[in-house]
Order: structure tokens, then sequence, then C-alpha cells
């Protein structure tokens, strides 16, 4: 019996990750590409409204500032990965983007966050849309964690990241009736193992 169990805790684990991840990884992506499509199938109208997106050097981010790009909205960029950021801003506007500034700035900083929405709001002279899309993590066990300061960077980025550039921003987005918009991950509610701390910052 002891020699079943031990095989159990060896082999069950990898399995279950296998196999969740055969299933979530395609929903995950699924929900995004639904979400991204919803974002845009509006009448709204985009032209030259202020389009502040944070994370906006890759991934996601990189992709919404293209699109709002396309659809006649200027932006400001911020993340902090400045190089990056000047490519993306290029091909924004080659995109049809009339005017777009790069701000590189850390988003688990209150100061830093302050700045990036005034910097945007001096510009432009106004805010329309917050998009909160800056976020980072790893796939780990928790038992394989060294340094619970890994933890805080984690959620200092994307739980408070997004609260920080949200709280600055309002002032400006009630006088111009915007928006906010919140990129987060289904992993807040359907957890996969080894990424039980990204999980908690978006739950």
């Amino acid at each position: 019996m002891a020699a079943i169990q031990k095989l159990l805790n060896i082999a069950l684990p990898p399995l279950s990750l296998v196999l969740l991840s055969s299933f979530m990884i395609p929903f995950l992506i699924f929900k995004v590409l639904i979400y991204v499509r919803k974002l845009f199938q509006t009448d709204e109208k985009l032209e030259n409204k202020v389009v502040l997106i944070t994370g906006a050097a890759s991934g996601i981010g990189e992709q919404l500032a293209y699109e709002y790009g396309r659809r006649g909205a200027v932006l400001s960029l911020v993340d902090i990965r400045e190089d990056n950021l000047v490519v993306v801003a290029e091909k924004a506007r080659s995109l049809g983007s009339p005017d777009v500034i790069i701000i590189a700035a850390d988003v688990s900083k209150l100061q830093d966050s302050r700045r990036f929405v005034d910097q945007t709001v001096n510009h432009f002279g106004r805010l329309d849309c917050l998009v909160n899309n800056a976020g980072i993590g790893k796939p780990s066990g928790f038992k394989d964690w060294s340094n619970a300061s890994e933890f805080t960077s984690i959620m200092d980025v994307n739980f408070w990241g997004s609260v920080y550039g949200t709280l600055c921003a309002i002032p400006h987005l009630k006088t111009s009736r915007g928006r906010i918009v919140v990129i987060a991950s289904a992993l807040g509610r359907f957890p996969l193992p080894r990424f039980s701390i990204y999980s908690v910052t978006f739950h």
C-alpha cells in the first residue's frame, strides 16, 4: 500500500498538470480572444481619443496599442522596457495613430503611476481610457520559492499596479467620462498547479 501511495504521489502531480494544461490553456486563450474581440466590436468612436496602456512593450499591451492605433486613437504607452516601447510606438504610428508618447515607468510604484498619468494629461490635455495591462509571473511550486520578496514583487505589479494607475487616473476619467479596462487572468478563478502566487494576484 505504501508503494502504491508513493507511486501516486510521484505520478499524479505531473499527470494532473498535463491534463489541466491540455484543457485550460486553450480555454484561457479562447477567453482572451473573445474579450479582445468584444472590446473592439463597438460603435464607440476612438479617433483622437487619448488611451493610456500599461505593459505596452509586448504581448497583449503591444497588440492593444496596434489596434487602438488602427482606430485612430492617440496613445500613451507605459512600460519599464523603454527600448521595446520605441519600436511599438513607431508601428502604432504607422498603423494610423496620430500621436504616440512613450513613458518608461514602474507601475508598482505610486510615484511612477502619478507621473505617467500626469505626463499623459499634460501632453494631450485629457485622458479618455486607461488600460491596466502590466503583469508579471512565472510558474513555480510554492516550496521552490526561496525569497518571499519575489511574492511581493508579483503582487506589486499585478495588483497594486492596477490600483495605483486607476487611483491616479480617476479624476481625469471623471472629467472625460472615460473608461477603465483591466486585463487580468482567468487563472484568478481557475488556478493551475505551479501558478499559486500568480493566481492570487488576480483573485
